[in-house]
């Protein structure tokens, strides 16, 4: 292998570790909003969360299983990133 080619396969990968964490990171901001949309269902009187799911509010969907799965398939990026990278160092020595 190359070291441009395998420079340029690991400046790939790190964009893709990038656009990854920040889907996660949506998926953490929806959680937090769920959870505080719960405490706030809880609380509000019916006619009020009536009114407001009417509006479209308090409807944020989330599902720790997604979060789950983009916090693995970043872990599974970084092994690769992580390999490229030493076989990257190994071609330069």
């Amino acid at each position: 292998m190359r070291s441009v080619d395998l420079a340029i396969y690991a400046d790939a990968l790190a964009g893709e570790a990038a656009a990854l964490a920040a889907r996660a990171e949506r998926a953490r901001s929806r959680l937090r909003q769920a959870a505080i949309e719960r405490a706030a269902r809880a609380d509000l009187p019916p006619a009020a969360v009536a009114r407001l799911e009417a509006l479209g509010l308090l409807a944020t969907r989330a599902e720790r299983a997604e979060l789950r799965e983009l916090e693995e398939a970043l872990e599974a990026l970084a092994l690769l990133q992580a390999w490229v990278e030493s076989r990257l160092a190994a071609s330069a020595a």
